[in-house]
């Protein structure tokens, strides 16, 4: 039974903390849609995902407006594309990403993703002309997000597939350059990627999972924020306690939003994503949840502790308050996104090097920083092989999402609008990697991938 102080806490958190439920996330297997005539199979896959997706978005703002939870983004994802373009690899591949865009235009959401190859223990069909392909489908498109996953636990890395993606980075920021270089904004490289991630731009629909599902992603670093700021907590304990149990409020309602657009879209209703997702918006900063604990500035002494303590609690409140939970669930630290990241990194305070320590204990990876524009595609790739390393040994998912800002230097900034932010353009470290990234081959698995 619900009490009119759980309802009258949760109108607060939405109207005065930031909270929401940041996407709803229809996941689309396109295995039924592969065909020799490249043509042919683009119509299938723009016919399926119109079909399955016809009343996705009308969901959402109907859940919103009976409910009064906001929903931001209303998403699809599909099979990993390289999959289906298998038996197309002589044909231009190109034309998957416009049948993507094409539908995603035609529904009306906001990304589709799913424009992605998985090549941690090598290359298939289809997977080497996708990878060579994104610069371009990046920039002709408008709504499709592309990732590639070139390392596992299991596997290992596939350096030859860092090394092409480093390239692919640097020149779809400069195909895109005269948009603030916006391609690379929806670019992810993967290591250990989860298959029901509902959150862009690394979303892809697993070939293990069902042939259609809804997956939510919640978020609320406002609400976590607050709580803090008016418990007083006496002891890292009590701080933990609170955490946990924000989060767990936080993702019943995300379970509501799952369960009731299952239902209205009689599709299985598929994983509650936990992740404290930030946006620009004043309050809604995962940084300042760190700040919030006692840190003068995200990036002190202290900080990676802080985040270690706010990713698990987060997961240990959010796991009780969701019958399936998965995708990535912690906390982000997208620089872009979250107004305390970017006031941390004009401080001095953040760099890209504390960053990644703070990537071995958060989720995800390096996300959304932007980089001086003539940096090579080289140091791009050192910079995913370091964090592809820290994903493979401990057993997580990490990712880089970085954004060479052509034609500007490290103090200067980019503004992407939106949800995307603006970010500082942030120095690199110096010395060249260039011979290390272009020995190639595959970056053997470490010993704890021996579990069978």
């Amino acid at each position: 039974m619900l009490e009119t102080k759980d309802i009258l806490e949760t109108i607060n958190m939405i109207d005065n903390e930031n909270l929401d439920v940041r996407t709803i996330t229809m996941g689309i297997s396109l295995i039924d849609c592969i065909d020799s005539d490249i043509d042919k199979a683009c119509d299938k896959i723009y016919d399926k995902i119109c079909l399955y997706a016809k009343d996705l978005v009308k969901t959402g703002e109907d859940i919103t407006r009976e409910y009064g939870i906001p929903i931001i983004n209303k998403r699809i994802s599909v099979t990993p594309i390289s999959i289906v373009a298998g038996v197309c690899q002589t044909q231009k591949i190109l034309k998957f990403a416009q049948a993507l865009d094409r539908a995603a235009d035609t529904l009306g959401v906001n990304f589709i993703g799913g424009y992605t190859a998985l090549v941690e223990k090598g290359f298939a069909a289809g997977d080497y002309a996708l990878i060579e392909s994104i610069p371009e489908a990046l920039s002709v498109t408008e709504k499709v997000c592309s990732s590639v996953n070139i390392g596992s636990t299991k596997a290992g890395i596939n350096m030859d597939a860092v090394r092409m993606m480093g390239k692919a980075v640097v020149d779809t920021a400069k195909l895109t350059a005269d948009r603030n270089c916006i391609g690379a904004a929806k670019l992810v490289t993967f290591c250990n990627a989860v298959q029901d991630n509902p959150f862009m731009a690394g979303a892809f629909h697993g070939v293990g999972e069902a042939d259609c599902v809804i997956n939510v992603g919640v978020s609320g670093p406002g609400v976590v924020r607050a709580a803090l700021e008016k418990a007083d907590c006496q002891n890292i304990t009590e701080v933990a306690d609170l955490v946990k149990k924000t989060a767990f409020k936080i993702t019943r309602m995300g379970q509501l939003v799952a369960q009731q657009a299952s239902s209205r879209l009689s599709v299985p209703f598929g994983i509650v994503d936990l992740s404290l997702a930030p946006t620009p918006a004043v309050g809604d900063s995962v940084a300042h949840i760190l700040e919030e604990m006692g840190l003068e500035v995200c990036g002190c002494h202290g900080t990676t502790a802080a985040l270690a303590l706010l990713n698990d609690a987060v997961k240990k409140g959010g796991v009780m308050a969701s019958s399936h939970v998965g995708g990535l669930s912690g906390a982000f630290i997208p620089v872009s996104e979250d107004q305390g990241m970017i006031n941390a990194v004009k401080q001095g305070a953040l760099d890209i090097t504390k960053l990644e320590a703070m990537t071995t204990v958060c989720s995800v990876g390096l996300d959304m920083l932007v980089i001086p524009g003539d940096v090579t595609p080289e140091t791009v790739s050192a910079i995913i092989a370091d964090e592809a390393a820290i994903g493979m040994v401990n057993s997580k998912t990490t990712a880089v999402r970085v954004i060479p800002a052509i034609g500007r230097e490290a103090g200067d900034e980019l503004n992407f609008g939106g949800l995307l932010g603006k970010g500082p353009v942030m120095p690199l470290r110096k010395g060249s990697a260039d011979k290390f990234i272009h020995l190639g081959g595959r970056l053997p698995a470490p010993l704890q991938s021996l579990k069978n």
